[in-house]
């Protein structure tokens, strides 16, 4: 079940959903996601990385959480915005190089280099996965 709210405070702006993580979902979701930034004037590389982001956090819930409940929000305010995802595992990942001939184990390093703030944030239960990216839009020529 999706909740959807909007802050009051007119400097930021958050979106937020209650969710059942499930691959098949995961699309649906990095949809939603680059809907609501796209309407918040991002730049096309902005919502990509988002996008690919989401990816990562939600795959992880799916994979290593061991409960498929978790809480979605996209904040945007200063400039930025930040995606979240909130579930009920307290383990935290260890993010670090990975071995470049494995199948897996690239995503959160690669995501944490992609953008301007990443983070894990342990809560009351489980913990908190986010990255920020900015939201103005970039001179995409320029890359």
């Amino acid at each position: 079940m999706a909740v959807l709210t909007r802050s009051p405070e007119q400097q930021h702006h958050t979106y937020c959903w209650d969710l059942l993580a499930h691959p098949r979902q995961i699309e649906t979701w990095r949809r939603t996601v680059a809907l609501v930034l796209r309407a918040w004037g991002a730049s096309d590389a902005t919502v990509e990385t988002a996008r690919m982001g989401l990816s990562e956090l939600l795959a992880n819930v799916v994979r290593h959480a061991g409960d498929p409940y978790c809480r979605l929000s996209v904040v945007m305010g200063g400039g930025l915005v930040t995606v979240r995802v909130e579930d009920r595992s307290p383990c935290v990942p260890v993010v670090r190089e990975p071995a470049w001939d494995a199948e897996s184990g690239r995503g959160l390093w690669m995501l944490r280099a992609m953008c301007l703030g990443f983070g894990c944030d342990r809560e009351v239960v489980g913990k908190s996965m986010w990255f920020s990216l900015g939201l103005d839009p970039v001179d995409e020529g320029a890359v």
